[in-house]
């Protein structure tokens, strides 16, 4: 009988080597991020008034890039909103009973599983989502709600209990998932997500069910379905050739207690809200995100979520990718999922909720140093689609910190470094045309208010008519609002990255 020879355990230098080429990727998106901020001072203190000439010429071209892109961002926009508001419209139970009857693959036989992972939510912001659950136009035997609590919730357990009391009648299914909290797992959606899903794999495979057959949605707690969700998606995946590798990604609205929460928490729920969108009018672009469905069956084979991670929606996707190579996609559901917005106890901690927010978002930056990892290991990938999916994700993180501070000052810090620059025609010409430019670009946050104002639900009727109609021009504080709430949260976490500081998971309170 013959024997392997054991591995070598690797040397103290070669692990040293290979925990500094880790740390060396995981730094880099900081280290990028912080030169490029740098480079409209440093470049003209170094080359002088070449160097200034440089930075404003590749200002200028920013400006006309970003008009240009403002442009397309509207028009994503405008077409993602037409698409929803045809989708909203129709009976879609009707639609796949009909395609059933004509000898398709039949669109009923899918059941609809929710797994809503909670911590600290309150009881009647369960019970609101899983009463848009059950109220879905969708036969209540096909519906199935999984809720995740920790083992130790006892407070959780108590609304669980209420809940499956109150509505465990109305679904095909109501389960209670207790996580336990193993050893080596970062707090947060994407652990209990990764424990929830496995336990509901196990229990949904013991009691005879197809898990291809089981779409399982990943819901946020405070999130309501359309009512034509379900039936919505189970039309389209049963259409799609390719349904055993789609993650359906619905267009969410933080639109739920939109009236009750401060002026930028609102303008910041609108702007995310249209990004969305807008990327939904991209389907090269567009990447899971907050709640989402897939088959059950999809989910065990990709290998669940990570339980080591904060960004799991984005960190699904790139698994998803990896695992399934080109047949994998995410395609667009055109119909909102409302969510909240942050709204926590008192005006300061409400702001900053929201900044917590979008700095654990922007926390998916740590998935630029993952792909970095796999991007030569996959050979079977086509190359040019491994790297065009690793350029948005390293461009649009980029982007999120380094162009808006590009466009507000970076016409003006050349000016400011390099004096003999400054007193020169072209010096101040630059600059002039790139605030016009500017100020151009800035002008389209009226289609941003025209297209919240369709979007949103009806304002208070005790509001008086002049709050009603001039609410709507608090959207154009948004420049100023997004560089604190949106720039600042991203440039944080990029920070984090590069010092190894890591982000611990808290959760957005919004009630």
């Amino acid at each position: 009988m013959s024997t392997a020879p054991a591995a070598r355990p690797a040397s103290a230098f070669g692990q040293a080597l290979r925990q500094f080429g880790d740390r060396l990727f995981e730094a880099a998106p900081g280290l990028t991020t912080w030169v490029l901020l740098l480079a409209p001072a440093w470049i003209p203190i170094v080359f002088h008034s070449t160097g200034a000439l440089v930075v404003a010429g590749v200002v200028l071209i920013y400006d006309i890039y970003w008009l240009l892109r403002a442009i397309t961002v509207v028009s994503g926009i405008y077409s993602t909103m037409v698409r929803m508001r045809r989708a909203m419209k129709k009976d879609w139970l009707a639609v796949c009973v009909e395609e059933g009857h004509e000898g398709r693959q039949d669109p009923l036989q899918y059941f609809h599983l929710c797994v809503i992972p909670t911590y600290t939510e309150p009881y009647s912001v369960l019970e609101r989502t899983v009463q848009a659950i059950v109220d879905s136009n969708y036969p209540s035997n096909l519906k199935m709600i999984g809720i995740i609590t920790r083992e130790t919730d006892t407070a959780g357990w108590e609304n669980v209990a209420l809940l499956k009391e109150k509505f465990g009648d109305e679904l095909g299914g109501f389960y209670h998932i207790k996580d336990p909290l193993e050893p080596g797992i970062v707090l947060g959606k994407s652990a209990a997500m990764n424990w929830g899903g496995r336990w509901m794999v196990r229990v949904l495979t013991e009691e005879g069910f197809d898990l291809n057959k089981v779409l399982i949605t990943d819901l946020d707690s405070d999130y309501r379905v359309h009512p034509e969700y379900f039936a919505w998606v189970s039309y389209h995946h049963a259409r799609e050739p390719l349904r055993d590798y789609v993650i359906w990604q619905p267009v969410p609205l933080f639109h739920n207690n939109i009236w009750q929460v401060p002026m930028a928490v609102r303008v910041m729920s609108g702007s995310t809200s249209q990004w969305q969108m807008f990327l939904h009018s991209r389907p090269h672009r567009l990447v899971a995100f907050s709640s989402y469905t897939a088959s059950l069956e999809f989910v065990r084979r990709v290998g669940y979520w990570d339980k080591d991670v904060i960004p799991e929606d984005s960190r699904f996707y790139w698994k998803s990718f990896f695992a399934f190579g080109s047949r994998f996609s995410v395609k667009s559901v055109y119909l909102p999922i409302y969510g909240d917005s942050p709204n926590s106890r008192d005006y300061a901690s409400t702001h900053m909720s929201q900044y917590n927010q979008i700095k654990r978002w922007a926390w998916g930056v740590t998935d630029v140093p993952y792909v970095l990892t796999r991007l030569f290991r996959h050979s079977e990938i086509p190359i040019w689609l491994r790297f065009r999916r690793f350029y948005n994700l390293f461009a649009n993180h980029l982007n999120w910190v380094f162009l808006p501070l590009l466009l507000m000052f970076g016409a003006s810090v050349p000016l400011w470094v390099s004096t003999d620059f400054s007193l020169t025609d072209l010096g101040q010409t630059l600059w002039s045309a790139s605030g016009i430019l500017l100020s151009t670009t800035l002008s389209t946050v009226i289609f941003f208010m025209y297209f919240e104002y369709l979007l949103l639900p009806p304002k208070p009727a005790k509001w008086p008519l002049w709050k009603k109609a001039g609410i709507h021009l608090q959207y154009l504080a948004y420049p100023v609002i997004g560089l604190v709430m949106s720039v600042l949260p991203a440039l944080e976490a990029h920070t984090r990255l590069l010092l190894g500081a890591y982000l611990e998971y808290k959760v957005t309170e919004k009630a």
